[in-house]
């Protein structure tokens, strides 16, 4: 609250989206996590014009007249997160309102970064939008509609599919299973050609050697490391072996994860675990449950029933039994924090909107994931800033708090690297050059909530 009045009586924030707006700001007395390291910048001032921080110091050290102040009473700042495996909705599901407010749910949980893993046309419209500052929401790289086995007829389609993406805009390419080798070889042979990242599920005809060494960026989900550990690939007949092969886990061979770690080093791709969708639709927590979480009431009811469905169905099947499901996440969790450890990339990711996972609200899922397989809360951070940033060779343009860095950042009451869950209610963001206080963030959530109330 105390923050709250601070913003009410300066009057800084008025949310209009006019593309020519953005605030010129001092922020004194705060403490800036900053991400170029992991030590905290206790009770300085950051300058923000145009968008841009242009000097950080330490409180009462920057002379800037006739600049709005704002004493930010020992707030703590750090870059905006990142959802760096997101679904923008498409327009026929549930109209071009829906879209926009998925944009809100990222800003309110402190989401200002998004990578978009499933293409659509209108996709291409809301990135520019948002960038120009005509519609709030955070920035956005857009992949294209889905390479697989039913999109790509053959390897020339695929190189006219990576052509005909590249030329429309789109950020980055997405892979989906079903793909054989040579139309893989084709996309990627052609995306290099092209100058356009591209990455995502590992086909099994493929496999995770061939897709890693043939210029994957990301390997979505952790896909493919399972099955390249298991050398009796009989073991992974789709028909017995359940989703993502999490019946094969008993199959694992270990020994083999050494070597596949140092090929994904030297290849440097980054790893998008998505953590909190599998222990979320593939886990044994019950549907009935997971339908009753809090932050369900921000989204379309049809939506919700339609999860809802989808699970239960799975467990009807017996597919999500305890016994099935806990040896496979606890593999996750191992393989995750095994990549980690050996310096393999984590972009932060939660897949969302997905089964049960809301936009924003499931990143903050996803950090508790992340934390319980043992990542520090500095790294958990890196993975949704200053590694996001690199992975789309950005570094330093955003993704930390630096000199003529892009003035995009999330002020909370408490250290993150002490409390992740701090995280959970930003009391003011900046994006666009603008900054929204809690109270407009919490503003938006309502309209969301009261459009979508259960009767």
């Amino acid at each position: 609250m105390k923050f709250l009045k601070i913003l009410l009586s300066l009057t800084l924030v008025t949310v209009s989206f006019v593309s020519v707006f953005s605030q010129e700001l001092l922020i004194n007395h705060v403490n800036l996590v900053t991400m170029q390291d992991d030590q905290v910048l206790k009770d300085h001032a950051m300058h923000v014009r145009g968008g841009v921080i242009v000097e950080i110091a330490p409180a009462g050290k920057i002379a800037a007249s006739g600049v709005e102040i704002l004493d930010g009473k020992g707030m703590y700042v750090f870059p905006g997160l990142a959802e760096f495996h997101g679904h923008l909705p498409n327009p026929d599901q549930f109209g071009p309102e829906f879209q926009e407010e998925v944009l809100w749910l990222y800003l309110a949980n402190g989401v200002l970064r998004v990578r978009s893993m499933m293409g659509h046309e209108s996709h291409l419209i809301i990135r520019d939008r948002v960038a120009n500052g005509e519609i709030p929401g955070p920035r956005l790289f857009v992949s294209g509609p889905s390479f697989n086995g039913s999109s790509v007829a053959d390897p020339e389609a695929g190189r006219q599919m990576v052509r005909e993406q590249k030329a429309a805009g789109y950020d980055h390419l997405k892979m989906h299973p079903g793909l054989d080798t040579p139309k893989f070889l084709a996309i990627a042979d052609e995306a290099k050609t092209e100058g356009i990242f591209y990455g995502g599920h590992v086909s099994m005809d493929v496999g995770l050697v061939t897709s890693v060494t043939n210029g994957y960026r990301s390997v979505e989900h952790m896909d493919g490391y399972l099955e390249a550990m298991v050398t009796d690939k009989s073991k992974l007949d789709p028909t017995k072996s359940g989703p993502f092969n999490m019946n094969a886990v008993g199959d694992v061979d270990k020994s083999l994860l050494p070597e596949l770690i140092q090929m994904s080093l030297d290849h440097k791709i980054y790893i998008a675990p998505t953590m909190t969708l599998f222990e979320r639709y593939f886990g044994y927590q019950p549907a009935h449950e997971l339908r009753q979480q809090p932050e369900m009431i921000y989204l379309p009811g049809q939506l919700v029933s339609q999860w809802f469905k989808t699970k239960s169905q799975m467990e009807a099947s017996g597919v999500l039994a305890e016994a099935k499901v806990k040896p496979y996440l606890e593999f996750r969790q191992k393989l995750l924090l095994d990549l980690h450890k050996a310096g393999v990339p984590i972009v932060m990711s939660s897949d969302s909107p997905q089964v049960f996972n809301v936009p924003g609200f499931s990143i903050h899922r996803e950090i508790e994931s992340m934390s319980k397989a043992g990542m520090s809360n500095y790294e958990i951070l890196k993975s949704g800033s200053v590694n996001c940033a690199d992975y789309f060779e950005q570094s330093g343009e955003w993704g930390v708090l630096k000199e003529g860095a892009a003035a995009e950042f999330v002020m909370v009451e408490g250290n993150p690297l002490e409390d992740l869950k701090t995280m959970q209610k930003p009391q003011a963001i900046m994006i666009q050059g603008k900054l929204i206080h809690r109270d407009e963030l919490q503003r938006q959530l309502n309209l969301i909530q009261e459009k979508y109330l259960r009767q």
